[in-house]
């Protein structure tokens, strides 16, 4: 008789049975399920199973927290069931099926431009810092930057431009390779294509507004002309181009033999890819910039052109998510020429402040959301200095919210900016430093405006944030659903410093009872598995170790990277694949479960190394797992450790010492009898 059977039955029933199953697979100490509804799941029975710990639902997956012994309930549920466990990724890819059109848009967009995001975020950072030496005339009464009167700067200031045009000019390149990456074709066909789109043989896209039509280069095939330009930091036709691609590869590759297929794929693929992109995709691309063009011309030079501020205001950052912004630059440039000032640019500029201020927002309600604050922080930074890509792409979007809130924010102030003929005298620099751009007289309005897109994006975006993020959001991937009031934070707080006092009066005990020799109530003790900090198992950022849903424990901040025996006993389980946990059997019949980072299950092995395998013996500090720090970090994941005592076997009394700094293998973190 299996272990499980009757749980592995009765849960099987429970979750819809096999006909409601996508996917499942496991972690360490949970079941993934991808289920086809949902609701069909009874929740409330499941967590009444003799081994379920506890459920939630993540990320479209249905988990059921075992413990420990996972890996065998997991074995014996796909033996009984007839079903085949999948990795992690594929259950990811599976759950993508419990989402509507709308999010799974999202979803892809989000994919598409997660591999991508470090290299805006850099490129927004430098080019704020090039705006600054290279833009601001803060010498010479006003006429002379930084770099016009130090050569220093001024070769900074053009050094700095090989990594500006290399993110933002060459944009498209990215798009289409990580397309192909997501789709799963050929990388090399996607970057080859994104070339083709920024060769330097073409007009460069962001010179073609100021460039006359007959002045514009031609490819001359007798029977037609096609117009030789660049879409430099174009969004919308690389795209295109890219997905245009993906699906030719895949057609030839369907149909052509194997035996010709390295030839006859990447020949028919990109071609006619080349060729669409350059005769479909950008012209199309061309003229919806210019229809936006003629509307915001003729909107902001009539009567009504506060209203339509309004509009440009609102629709500004949406407008710039398609590459279609740069369009802006000659109409820029005509109210300059004519006028002696453009009541456009300021616009822009608020509407950078704007979604700045929603990040910031976000960064706040993040603030212990380490993966999140990787890229919430230089996102709103550059976002103030005037290149808000990072911002868009990286956090506004993924959420929607801020997006909007950030959009409402820079239509109230265009509005008050265009009523009250606030006035660049050129095109300048975004974000907080566009008011160097602004007609002095207008400058008083114009720290209105600002403050307008600081307070009111800020403030919608944490009133709604509060309400929309879940738990996952503020605190990281693993966290469960939660609300976390006032009357609570008081409590939890209450609770550590009760923690602590217990903490410390668990060491002296622990000291007296070595001092005085008094061993005979002791019956064994943990060691520190990592050098570090020791805290509370409550201040994990995962409610399945915080909510001892698996059993009572300690967590260690490590300051090492090999963790080690707490003590005698044998390997129980090692987390195959991904290599991120491992579970001990002492003597005495406890069983201890030791889980390196959160959410690290993802990384699948990466950076990780087992010196164990199961059944092997070890002793009180021999080496189980070493990890990278710096991998983990990378990967975006906490790197707290946990120490959890999944069953007391014959042990009792355990006292753990948390609060104090510990060094592996020789400070002791634990007393049982």
């Amino acid at each position: 008789m299996a272990k499980y059977e009757n749980d592995v039955k009765d849960l099987l029933t429970l979750v819809g049975g096999k006909q409601n199953i996508l996917a499942v697979s496991h972690c360490i100490t949970r079941m993934r399920f991808v289920l086809e509804d949902p609701k069909k799941a009874d929740t409330k029975a499941i967590e009444k199973l003799k081994s379920v710990k506890g459920t939630f639902t993540q990320a479209g997956q249905y988990q059921v927290i075992i413990g420990n012994d996972v890996s065998t309930f997991y074995n014996e549920f796909t033996a009984y069931a007839g079903i085949e466990g999948v990795s992690k990724e594929a259950a990811k890819q599976a759950a993508k099926s419990n989402q509507n059109w709308v999010q799974k848009m999202m979803t892809n967009l989000g994919e598409i431009f997660a591999p991508i995001i470090p290299a805006l975020i850099c490129g927004g950072l430098v080019l704020g810092f090039r705006n600054i030496i290279g833009e601001i005339h803060f010498f010479a009464g006003g006429t002379q930057s930084l770099a016009d009167v130090s050569q220093f700067w001024a070769g900074m200031y053009s050094f700095l431009w090989l990594i500006g045009e290399a993110v933002f000019h060459l944009l498209p390149v990215g798009i289409v390779w990580s397309i192909t990456k997501k789709m799963g074709t050929t990388q090399m066909l996607g970057i080859v294509l994104g070339l083709t789109l920024v060769s330097p043989q073409l007009l460069n896209g962001f010179a073609v507004a100021g460039t006359p039509a007959e002045e514009i280069p031609v490819w001359n095939f007798g029977f037609a002309k096609v117009q030789m330009i660049g879409y430099q930091g174009q969004v919308i036709a690389a795209m295109m181009a890219g997905f245009i691609l993906v699906y030719l590869e895949k057609f030839f590759r369907k149909y052509s033999p194997a035996v010709i297929s390295m030839i006859v794929v990447p020949f028919c693929s990109l071609i006619p890819a080349v060729i669409l992109a350059h005769t479909v995709v950008g012209p199309i691309g061309w003229k919806i910039g210019n229809g936006i063009a003629e509307v915001v011309y003729t909107g902001l030079t009539s009567r009504f052109g506060f209203l339509f501020a309004g509009l440009f205001g609102f629709f500004y950052a949406p407008i710039v998510m398609t590459g279609l912004h740069h369009m802006t630059n000659a109409i820029d440039t005509t109210l300059s020429s004519v006028f002696g000032g453009t009541i456009l640019w300021p616009m822009i500029a608020l509407s950078n402040i704007a979604q700045g201020s929603a990040v910031l927002a976000m960064s706040v309600l993040q603030k212990k959301n380490e993966r999140a604050q990787q890229v919430n922080v230089p996102a709103w930074i550059s976002c103030y200095l005037g290149v808000t890509e990072p911002a868009l792409f990286g956090v506004n979007l993924k959420y929607g919210f801020p997006l909007v809130c950030g959009m409402i924010g820079s239509a109230a102030a265009a509005m008050i900016s265009v009523g009250t003929g606030v006035q660049a005298f050129s095109i300048g620099v975004g974000g907080l430093p566009g008011i160097l751009s602004i007609f002095t007289e207008y400058w008083g309005i114009f720290l209105l405006c600002m403050a307008i897109t600081i307070v009111v994006p800020f403030s919608l975006t944490y009133v709604v944030g509060k309400k929309k993020l879940t738990a996952v959001d503020l605190y990281g991937e693993e966290a469960e659903m939660k609300q976390v009031s006032d009357q609570a934070e008081a409590s939890e707080e209450k609770e550590k410093n009760v923690k602590k006092i217990e903490s410390a009066e668990s060491i002296k005990s622990a000291e007296s009872i070595k001092s005085t020799e008094k061993k005979e109530n002791v019956g064994g003790e943990w060691k520190a598995i990592l050098s570090g900090q020791v805290i509370p198992i409550e201040e994990v950022p995962d409610d399945v170790f915080s909510k001892k849903i698996i059993g009572d424990g300690i967590a260690f901040e490590p300051e090492s990277d090999t963790v080690c025996a707490p003590a005698d006993g044998v390997v129980s389980v090692v987390m195959e694949g991904s290599l991120h946990a491992c579970g001990l059997t002492l003597e005495n019949g406890m069983e201890l479960l030791i889980h390196i980072g959160i959410d690290t299950v993802d990384m699948n092995g990466d950076g990780f190394h087992a010196f164990v395998k199961v059944g092997d013996t070890v002793h009180c500090g021999d080496p189980l797992i070493s990890f990278s720090p710096e991998k983990i970090a990378a990967a975006g994941h906490p790197k707290t450790t946990m120490l959890v005592v999944a069953g007391m076997g014959e042990a009792k009394n355990l006292r753990l010492l948390s609060g104090i700094r510990a060094q592996v293998g020789k400070t002791t973190v634990a007393l049982y009898e």
